[in-house]
């Protein structure tokens, strides 16, 4: 009795089976209806911003006459009125005098922390991390008394602050953004940081490079894409923040730009459509950055989510 053996069918002999077509197709689906889904969100998202765009070029009276669903009124007047009556020269050069340095400054120093706590190993570097992200978590109503009144009794040169404090001045505010901003930069760099190779700083190390030069000249150049995105959110959140600058500042011409908004409302009438131009113009300068870094955004956000 002779045995007979069976070969395997050969891939090209193998038939794609029903239930694969099927998943392809449920596949499919799934996809154009998270595309259709996503897609409604970012409408939902951009519409107050499209809508406030849109009456920003209206005339308020037209408006008012035939109504904010009506075609029409189109006027450039609301821009001119709001730059002169907000003086949004002098107060966008006030939210640049804060905003660059404290942005410079809270990643320069969030980047020396990380570097500490991403290449040495101490005992206390989790509870350096944890205080550093405990500030986040607090709200800052919960440290104004504290702040304002340290603020108020820590001396400065009149050339640097005209009352004498660090109330009323630039710095106060580049200070308190610092501080707030430190624990969430320190926290993302160091983690980017426990991603590069060790074995290029025991090369470092053996090329005699001190702990300075293996900080500044070969952590600094491999982190530029984490700093592009931290200094775009940076930018952003240090740029938009309103509540210390009212807290910590109670003269009229050294307010930022978020708070010039308040010159475009009356006490007991508000033209809504000045006042959308008005945040149009605020909201120039950090769309400017993000289109400008936005392919360094998305590579600091993306780089590391995939292996290979």
């Amino acid at each position: 009795m002779s045995a007979t053996t069976s070969t395997p069918p050969t891939p090209a002999s193998v038939k794609p089976s029903a239930h694969t077509g099927a998943g392809g197709v449920m596949n499919k689906r799934r996809g154009t209806i998270a595309t259709v889904f996503m897609f409604v969100l970012a409408l939902i998202w951009l519409f107050p911003l499209l809508w406030a765009l849109y009456n920003s070029f209206r005339d308020y009276s037209y408006t008012q006459t035939n109504g904010y669903l009506s075609f029409g009124g189109w006027t450039l007047d609301n821009y001119q009125n709001a730059w002169s009556r907000g003086n949004f020269g002098l107060h966008l050069k006030n939210s640049l005098l804060i905003t660059i340095p404290a942005v410079a400054l809270t990643l320069f120093l969030s980047s020396m922390v990380a570097f500490v706590l991403a290449r040495f190993s101490y005992r206390f570097n989790l509870t350096l991390l944890g205080i550093f992200l405990a500030a986040n978590l607090l709200p800052p109503q919960a440290l104004l008394i504290p702040v304002f009144k340290m603020f108020r009794e820590l001396p400065l040169p009149t050339f640097m602050s005209e009352s004498g404090t660090m109330l009323n001045s630039f710095w106060a505010l580049i200070l308190v953004n610092t501080a707030f901003q430190m624990g969430f930069c320190t926290f993302v760099l160091s983690n980017y940081m426990k991603t590069l190779p060790y074995e290029i700083y025991e090369s470092a190390q053996m090329d005699g490079a001190s702990v300075w030069r293996q900080y500044w000249q070969l952590t600094m150049p491999l982190v530029r894409p984490a700093l592009a995105a931290l200094a775009t959110l940076q930018v952003t959140w240090i740029y938009n923040e309103f509540f210390w600058a009212t807290v910590l500042i109670s003269r009229g011409d050294k307010l930022p730009v978020t708070s010039a908004l308040n010159n475009l409302r009356g006490q007991f009438f508000a033209d809504t459509n000045l006042v959308a131009a008005g945040s149009i113009i605020v909201a120039l300068p950090v769309l400017i950055v993000f289109f400008v870094l936005q392919k360094q955004f998305v590579a600091g956000l993306t780089l590391g989510s995939t292996k290979g």
